[in-house]
C-alpha cells in the first residue's frame, strides 16, 4: 500500500492547508484544540460557527456525491484534510454523527424524500444528530431493545428509554432504533427512525462522567412522535440499516478521530519531553508504539474503505483497534505525568488533558460496542469459527 501524495493529492494538500491557515484567525484562532472526548462542552457555540464556515466553503461531507452535496472526495483526501486539520489544531467538529453516521445510512438505505430533506441540513451544519441505540438492558447486546413504536394514524409514537446517547441534549434529531412488532425478538421486528428532539414527548438527563462532564445522556421517549415517513427502510428491517449505520461508524468515522488521537498523542509526548519523561526507555518505547499502532490503524481503514458499499462485520476489526489504542493512550498520559497524575490540578476537580484522557477512555472500549463483542463477530463472522454458546444454549 503507498500511502505517499501523488502530485494530484500533494495538490489538495496545500489547497486544505491555505485555506486552514487563512481562515482560523480571530475567534476561531482562539478556538484552536477546543472539543474532544470529555471535552465537548468547550466552546460548543464557536465550533457550531465554525463547523457553519466549513460548510460556506465546502469543506463538510467531502466524500459523499455531488449529487448529495458532497466533493466525492477520494479516501487517501479524506484522510489528507483530517491530517491538516489535525495539524492546524483547528477545533473537533459538532457535526460528526450526522455527517459521518446517518448521512451515509441515508445515501444507502433512505427513500428520495428523506434524503431530500435531511442531507442538505447536515452538509449546512444547519441540524445536529444523536444516536439512540443503547438502553439499559441492551447495550452491547442491541437486539435486545425494548423501546417500543406503534403507529397512530400518519404518525409513530414511542415510549422507552435510551441511554449513553452522546450530545443528545445539543441534537436537533435523533436516530432511533425501536421494536415496532412485539410478536417478535431479538433482530426481527425492529425499526429505524428519525425523530424529531425538540417535543414534549422527550426528555434528556445528563450522566456525570468520571471527567466532571456530561456529553453522554439519558433520553426518555414517553408518547414522543415522528412522522410515519420518518422511517428509513422497511418496517420491522431496522436491523439491518442499524448494523450498516455501525459499519460507516467503524470506517469512514474513525479518519476523524484519529485527528483527536494524534493531537493526544503529539501533546502526551511533548508533556515527556518537557518533564524529562522521555529519558525514560521504556516509556520511549510505548510512545514509538502508540504512534505505530496509529499508522496500523490508518493503514486498516484505507483497506477497509477501499472495499464496494457500506463496511461489512470487518468494521469490528477497526472498532477493536482504536477504542483499545485510545485506553493505551489515556493509560500512557498518566504513566508520562507519574504521581502528580493521581492528583487533581485544583478545587473542587480541576482535570489536566491527560487525567481527562485517561479516565473517558475508560469508557471506549465499551461504547460502541464492547471489545468481548467485537471479538465474538470477527470470530465467528469474518474467520468463520463456530459461534460461542449463547448463555441459555449452556448445560449445566
Amino acid at each position: 500500500m503507498d500511502l505517499t501524495d501523488s502530485a494530484e493529492e500533494a495538490a489538495f494538500r496545500r489547497e486544505v492547508r491555505q485555506w486552514l491557515t487563512e481562515h482560523l484567525t480571530g475567534e476561531f484562532a482562539e478556538a484552536r484544540g477546543l472539543g474532544g472526548p470529555g471535552r465537548e462542552h468547550e466552546g460548543f457555540d464557536v465550533r457550531l460557527a465554525w463547523d457553519r464556515l466549513l460548510a460556506e466553503h465546502g469543506w463538510t461531507c467531502l466524500g459523499w456525491p455531488r449529487e448529495f452535496g458532497g466533493r466525492e472526495a477520494s479516501v487517501g483526501q479524506q484522510i489528507i484534510f483530517h491530517e491538516e486539520y489535525a495539524r492546524s489544531e483547528a477545533p473537533v467538529r459538532v457535526g460528526h454523527i450526522g455527517e459521518e453516521l446517518l448521512g451515509p445510512t441515508l445515501m444507502a438505505f433512505g427513500s428520495p424524500e428523506q434524503q431530500k430533506r435531511f442531507l442538505p441540513e447536515i452538509v449546512g451544519a444547519r441540524e445536529l444528530w444523536c444516536q439512540g441505540y443503547s438502553e439499559p438492558g441492551a447495550g452491547s447486546d442491541l437486539a435486545n431493545v425494548a423501546t417500543t413504536a406503534r403507529l397512530e394514524g400518519d404518525e409513530w409514537v414511542l415510549n422507552g428509554q435510551k441511554v449513553w446517547t452522546s450530545m443528545a441534549h445539543v441534537a436537533d434529531w435523533c436516530f432511533v432504533l425501536a421494536r415496532t412488532d412485539p410478536a417478535q425478538s431479538r433482530h426481527q421486528g425492529l425499526s429505524y427512525f428519525l425523530v424529531p428532539m425538540d417535543q414534549p414527548g422527550i426528555r434528556v438527563r445528563p450522566i456525570m462522567q468520571l471527567t466532571g462532564t456530561s456529553e453522554f445522556n439519558e433520553v426518555f421517549f414517553d408518547d414522543a412522535r415522528t412522522a410515519a415517513g420518518n422511517v428509513v427502510g422497511e418496517v420491522g428491517q431496522g436491523w439491518k440499516v442499524a448494523m450498516g449505520t455501525l459499519g460507516f461508524e467503524r470506517g469512514i468515522g474513525t479518519v476523524d478521530q484519529q485527528v483527536v488521537f494524534r493531537r493526544e498523542l503529539a501533546e502526551i509526548t511533548e508533556r515527556a519531553r518537557a518533564g524529562g519523561a522521555l529519558d525514560d526507555p521504556l516509556l520511549r518505547d510505548r510512545i514509538t508504539r502508540a504512534w505505530t499502532d496509529l499508522e496500523a490503524l490508518r493503514c486498516t481503514v484505507f483497506r477497509l474503505l477501499g472495499g464496494d458499499g457500506p463496511p461489512g462485520p470487518e468494521s469490528s476489526v477497526v472498532k477493536l483497534l482504536w477504542s483499545t489504542l485510545h485506553r493505551e493512550l489515556g493509560e500512557l498520559a498518566m504513566a508520562v505525568s507519574g504521581p502528580d497524575g493521581l492528583v487533581a490540578q485544583g478545587p473542587p476537580y480541576d482535570l489536566d488533558g491527560g487525567q481527562r484522557l485517561f479516565l473517558f477512555t475508560r469508557a471506549d472500549t465499551i461504547y460502541g460496542g464492547s471489545n468481548e463483542i467485537q471479538r465474538n463477530i470477527i470470530a465467528e463472522r469474518v474467520l468463520g469459527l463456530p459461534r460461542e454458546p449463547r448463555p441459555q444454549e449452556v448445560t449445566r
